[in-house]
C-alpha cells in the first residue's frame, strides 16, 4: 500500500490522489469473498479511506454508545467503528452481506439485523441511538421520513446521501432547494451539512456526488404542531404545487383572507414560507383539507434520484 498521505480540503475528500491507495486498502481490509453490487439495493460501496476516517471522526463514538449502522455493505465503516465501540448494531437488507459480516466479526461485538431499514423498528433498540450510514440513494427520502418517526429515541444521525438531497435537507426558505424534505426534517432536527464527497469515492462509481450530513434532534421543538400528521399533509400539498401561490396551492385549507390573518402573504410561493409559518397554518386549519388531497397522499415533487 502506498504511504502517500490522502488530503482533504475545502470540505471535499480528494480521491484523485487517493484512488490507488483506496483500492489497495479495500483489497487488503476486506475478505476475499466476491460480492457483486446489486442495483436493486442501491449499492455503491465507499472505498476512500480518508472519507471513512472523516465519518468516524464526525461521529466520534465512545465505547458505551449505542451505535447503529444502516447499510454496512462490505464493512468499510463497520471495522473502524468496532475499534471504538464495545457493541455495534447493523441493519442490512442483503443476506449475502449479512452472512459475510456474521463470519467476519464475533456476535457479541457485532449484532446483525437482516432486513429492510424502511421497515425496521429502531425503537426496539433503546434510546440514545446514534445512527450512521451510507444510505441507499434510491430510497433516501422515504428512509429519512421513516427515521424521523424515531427522533425521540435518537441522539444523532450521521448519513452519507446524494449531495442534492443533503442540500434540500439543509435548505433555508426562499431557496430553490427548499421543500417538503427541508420543512419536515427541520421540524424534528437541526440539520448540518459536514462535507462533500465526490463520486470517485465509491465503487461502482455513482452518477452523482454525495455529501455527509449530521441530524441532531431538537431538545424541544422550536415550534410545535398540534397535529403532526396534519402538518405533514399541509406541507406535502403545498410543495406538490410549488410554482403556484400559497393562496392557490393551499386553497383546500385556507382562503386569502385567512392566510393574511395568520400573517402569511397569500401571494407568496410555498418555498417562501418558514417552518413557523407552516406550523402556524397547520395549527389554525385543524382537520380541514385532508380529504381534498388526491389519493390521500402527495409526494415530494423533487424525489431523490438513484445513485447509479
Amino acid at each position: 500500500m502506498s504511504s502517500q498521505r490522502v488530503r482533504c480540503s475545502g470540505g471535499v475528500c480528494d480521491t484523485a490522489e487517493a484512488r490507488a491507495d483506496a483500492v489497495s486498502w479495500v483489497a487488503t481490509a476486506q475478505p476475499a469473498i466476491v460480492h457483486r453490487p446489486r442495483r436493486r439495493f442501491g449499492q455503491n460501496f465507499l472505498v476512500d479511506r480518508s472519507c471513512v476516517a472523516r465519518i468516524v471522526q464526525a461521529l466520534d463514538p465512545r465505547p458505551e454508545d449505542l451505535v447503529v449502522e444502516i447499510g454496512p455493505g462490505r464493512g468499510a465503516v463497520t471495522a473502524p467503528l468496532l475499534e471504538r465501540v464495545k457493541v455495534l448494531h447493523v441493519v442490512e437488507i442483503d443476506r449475502d452481506l449479512c452472512a459475510r459480516l456474521s463470519v467476519q466479526y464475533p456476535r457479541d461485538r457485532l449484532v446483525v439485523h437482516q432486513g429492510d431499514a424502511l421497515r425496521f423498528d429502531f425503537g426496539t433498540l433503546g434510546t440514545g441511538l446514534r445512527l450512521v450510514g451510507n444510505l441507499p440513494y434510491n430510497i433516501s427520502s422515504p428512509l429519512l421520513f421513516h427515521i424521523a418517526r424515531f427522533a425521540p429515541s435518537v441522539r444523532d444521525c450521521h448519513f452519507m446521501l446524494q449531495r442534492e438531497v443533503v442540500d434540500r435537507m439543509a435548505a433555508a426558505p426562499g431557496s430553490r432547494s427548499y421543500g417538503r424534505l427541508s420543512v419536515m426534517l427541520q421540524y424534528r432536527f437541526r440539520v448540518e451539512k459536514l462535507f462533500n464527497v465526490p463520486a470517485g469515492a465509491f465503487r461502482p462509481t455513482p452518477k452523482v456526488d454525495s455529501a455527509f450530513v449530521r441530524l441532531a434532534p431538537h431538545a424541544s421543538l422550536p415550534v410545535a404542531a398540534r397535529d403532526e400528521a396534519q402538518l405533514g399533509e399541509l406541507v406535502a400539498a403545498a410543495f406538490s404545487q410549488r410554482r403556484k401561490t400559497v393562496r392557490n396551492a393551499l386553497a383546500a385549507y385556507a382562503d386569502a383572507d385567512q392566510l393574511s390573518e395568520l400573517g402569511i402573504d397569500p401571494r407568496l410561493r410555498p418555498e417562501d414560507l418558514s417552518l413557523a409559518d407552516f406550523v402556524r397554518l397547520a395549527n389554525a386549519v385543524g382537520g380541514r383539507g385532508a380529504a381534498s388531497l388526491p389519493g390521500g397522499r402527495v409526494d415530494d415533487a423533487k424525489g431523490a434520484k438513484p445513485a447509479a
